[in-house]
This record gives C-alpha cells, sequence and structure tokens, in this order.
C-alpha cells in the first residue's frame, strides 16, 4: 500500500505470465517495460501443456531471478494451475503479455478473453516489443545454443553461459 493525496492506494500489481525456457532480452524488455507501469511485477513461469520444457521449473527462477535482480519492484513465481485463479490469489490487476507480430496478437486476444471469463477483474495490458527483439523466442534462443552459436545479445549476460553450458551438444 501507499498514500496519496492523503489516501490509501493499493499497490498495483501485474503478472507476466509465460514458459520462459528461457528468459530473453525480449522478455526482460517487457519486464522492465511493465515495472514503469505497475508498482510490482510477478514473472509467473506457467505450464504451457502444448511446450516440451527445457529447463526445469528452478532453473527458470533462478534465470528470472538474476536477469531481474537490478528490478526490485520485480518477483518470480510459478503456477501449474490457471492464471485468472492465481491473479485473484495475488491480488493483481493486470496481465502483461509482450506481443512481436500480428500473429501474437491472435493467440493473446483470445487468451485474454478466456482469462476475462474466467475472471471479470482480469484485465490484459498488451506491450508491443522493441524492433530488435521482433525475431526472438526461447525457442530460437535453444536452438542457436544448441548448435553452438553465440546467443550473446538474445539473453541477459548474468545466465548467458548457464544456457550455452546445458545446451551444448
Amino acid at each position: 500500500m501507499w498514500e496519496i493525496r492523503g489516501g490509501i492506494q493499493p499497490m498495483r500489481v501485474a503478472i507476466c505470465p509465460g514458459s520462459f525456457d528461457p528468459i530473453t532480452m525480449g522478455h526482460l524488455d517487457i519486464i522492465t517495460r511493465a515495472c514503469k507501469l505497475f508498482d510490482k511485477v510477478i514473472v509467473l513461469v506457467s505450464d504451457n501443456p502444448d511446450k516440451n520444457a527445457t529447463f526445469t521449473v528452478e532453473q527458470k527462477l533462478d534465470f528470472i531471478d538474476r536477469a531481474t535482480a537490478h528490478l526490485p519492484e520485480v518477483e518470480s513465481d510459478y503456477t501449474s494451475g490457471l492464471l485468472a485463479d492465481y491473479m485473484r490469489d495475488k491480488n493483481a490487476c493486470a496481465i502483461v503479455k509482450g506481443l512481436r507480430a500480428i500473429s501474437d496478437f491472435e493467440y493473446e486476444f483470445q487468451m485474454a478473453l478466456a482469462n476475462r471469463k474466467l475472471n471479470p477483474d482480469a484485465e490484459t495490458v498488451f506491450l508491443t516489443t522493441q524492433g530488435e527483439n521482433m525475431y526472438l523466442s526461447s525457442s530460437l534462443v535453444r536452438q542457436i545454443a544448441g548448435l553452438g552459436g553465440d546467443i550473446s545479445g538474445f539473453v541477459p549476460e548474468v545466465i548467458q553461459k548457464d544456457i550455452e553450458q546445458a545446451l551444448k551438444k
């Protein structure tokens, strides 16, 4: 809680959900910009049954914590449940999603409507990615690192070596 003009205002909490397998510079850009809009940002690792994770939940949370250590308003967490329920439990006011292209919007719009149906208080905020991150995805990072390529500039420097080591063939 914080005080403004004599009244107490609730903390504005946002959730940045994703698989973060691993966190990329594109993710970090969206998280950093969300910190300018909200008092607290929870980077939420969530299960996606359509994806086979490369990194464990513990590794993902560690990567997120190290990549966001300079952002005091960020915390990381994990859920295997519904995002709409998690939002309610954390008293969050918004879901923040990054968009790279029109194809992202179609899927994310559908998810926003479903979350709103499950939790009428669930607002979704879309942030467009910076131009230099439009092509960037976790799967691209995994592919490049797995083939021994240089992923500097694609992932935060503090986790780059760990990702390269884990994916080295």
